[in-house]
């Protein structure tokens, strides 16, 4: 009886796809973010606001900073704050910071909260232990299997030997396009 490498091959890209498939999502959500990581932060949303108090006449103490705070709503919590230049007062306060300028009264409130979904993605991404480290390398491997086997599956006008072999070298040259123009 001859070996059925066709069966075989199906059997494994079968299942290697539905065993990778969430690995492939996480790699590919990761991977967009990382590409735009000059646009945006994939971990974080900051928010900016404008604001404006009253100044006040004298350089504000502990006390004072927090009721400015206040003001701001309930959700801001001080952390400490000084001053980086006569006027300027600089207030740390959870998962943000405000700066206010003593002479005018006019600020900026910057909060920071984390980005859902991509930030956990990014952060497997990174292969933040040896575990999975492992396992992504498995995954990898898996990637490759499933590359060689994919191209193997059709036959005939849409197989390797035909339109897939065209598909096949477009993959490579448009890489090599890429690598040559940066490299050289």
């Amino acid at each position: 009886m001859a070996f059925k490498w066709r069966k075989w091959n199906r059997a494994i890209h079968r299942d290697f796809g539905y065993l990778f498939f969430g690995m492939v999502l996480i790699y590919a959500l990761s991977g967009i973010a990382i590409n735009h990581m000059n646009d945006w932060n994939p971990n974080y949303v900051v928010v900016t606001k404008n604001i404006q108090i009253d100044p006040p006449a004298v350089k504000p103490n502990k006390k004072a900073v927090k009721e400015m705070l206040a003001t701001f709503g309930d959700d801001i919590k001080y952390k400490n704050h000084y001053f980086p230049s006569e006027n300027i007062l600089k207030i740390f306060i959870k998962d943000g910071s405000v700066f206010i300028n003593l002479s005018t009264g006019e600020g900026l409130l910057e909060m920071s909260k984390r980005r859902m979904v991509f930030r956990e993605v990014n952060y497997l991404h990174y292969n933040p232990i040896k575990y999975w480290t492992w396992f992504s390398d498995i995954f990898a491997g898996a990637l490759i299997l499933l590359g060689i086997g994919g191209i193997l599956i059709p036959r005939g006008e849409k197989g390797i030997t035909r339109r897939g072999a065209w598909l096949t070298i477009l993959g490579f040259i448009i890489p090599g396009i890429y690598l040559f123009i940066y490299f050289y």
